[in-house]
C-alpha cells in the first residue's frame, strides 16, 4: 500500500494575521524559514524536535518541499535573466 504524500497546503499556510503572512506550519506560529534555517545550521531532526516539539517529520518534509518548489519555480526566470544579460556573440 502506497503512503499518501503530504500536500503542501495541508501543512504550510500563509495568513496575513500570522507573522505578517509568512509561510508557517499549519496550527503553529513556526515559520518555514525558521525550520529551514535550523536544518541548515544542524540537520539533526532530534534537536529540532527538542526545540520545537509541535513539529512532526511531515511538517519538516513539507518545509523542504516548499523550499524546493520555490527554487524550481524561480529557476527558469533566473536562467532567462542570464541569457538576456549575456553579450551577443
Amino acid at each position: 500500500m502506497r503512503r499518501r504524500e503530504p500536500v503542501l497546503s495541508d501543512r504550510i499556510v500563509r495568513d496575513p494575521e500570522i507573522l505578517v503572512g509568512k509561510p508557517t506550519i499549519r496550527g503553529t506560529r513556526i515559520p518555514v524559514e525558521l525550520v529551514l534555517a535550523k536544518l541548515a545550521q544542524n540537520p539533526d531532526l532530534n534537536e529540532l524536535f527538542l526545540d520545537y516539539p509541535r513539529l512532526t517529520v511531515d511538517d519538516v518534509r513539507a518545509c523542504l518541499a516548499y523550499a524546493a518548489a520555490l527554487v524550481q519555480r524561480d529557476r527558469p526566470k533566473r536562467h532567462a535573466e542570464r541569457r538576456e544579460a549575456a553579450p551577443a556573440g
